[in-house]
């Protein structure tokens, strides 16, 4: 990590458009309407860029391990069949659900080294990122992806109450390592996982995830149930 990146974090590409944009019309609103306005839009400009900030993380490299996709808050693990879309079969797999607020960095980070072997892209609802329906109902990009400790897992970016855009780099028959960008929701969303049943859970609903660095579930210590 560089020192500069200390005081002054990068920001993801997609939002230099909207930084540009804020930063203008505050001008405008200063010089043309009042100064008040003009400090408002400037308060919003900086907002725009801690949004769309993209720090540097740290990423483990223990072996059989997955990190969390996506900074936020854990709001959901439960049993649930994976997306139909991705064939990964109608029995259920763990899944956990990651929620990220306006104030989390919305890079997405790949959770393991693998291929990716399934993309698929669903549109749907904006209902609140947090419901249980969400992964169901709303919009989301999934992926499937064969991990070099040879684990079938599957993740998705779910949109959310006023999530418009989801961005996903991916392709299938691409390879990528453990943190690697992937994507990004704005602004607000869920980043869902979907576990092979040899891994467990390493991580508690209400928890604090950081994409990329966290470790959300590793290798069961015992055969788990089908």
């Amino acid at each position: 990590m560089k020192s500069t990146d200390v005081v002054m974090v990068p920001i993801h590409k997609e939002g230099h458009f909207f930084v540009a944009l804020f930063l203008v019309i505050s001008l405008l609103l200063g010089m043309f309407v009042s100064d008040i306005l003009g400090w408002i839009g400037l308060i919003a400009s900086v907002w725009c860029i801690y949004f769309f900030r993209d720090p540097h993380r740290v990423i483990p490299d223990e072996k059989g391990i997955l990190v969390s996709p996506a900074d936020g808050t854990v709001c959901l693990i439960m049993d649930a069949v994976p997306p139909v879309e991705l064939d990964m079969g109608e029995g259920p797999v763990t899944r956990i659900s990651v929620f990220l607020s306006v104030f989390n960095v919305h890079i997405n980070r790949l959770p393991a080294k693998g291929e990716i072997t399934k993309v698929a892209y669903v549109p749907g609802k904006y209902l609140d990122a947090a419901a249980t329906e969400a992964s169901e109902e709303n919009e989301r990009q999934l992926i499937r992806m064969t991990t070099e400790d040879g684990y079938d897992i599957a993740f998705a970016q779910v949109a959310g109450l006023i999530a418009r855009r989801i961005l996903c780099d991916l392709d299938e028959g691409q390879t990528g390592d453990r943190g690697d960008r992937f994507g990004l929701i704005r602004f607000g969303s869920r980043t869902d996982i979907y576990l092979d049943k040899a891994l467990e859970p390493t991580v508690k609903v209400g928890q604090t995830m950081i994409g990329g660095e966290t470790v959300i579930a590793r290798k069961a210590n015992k055969k788990r149930k089908a």
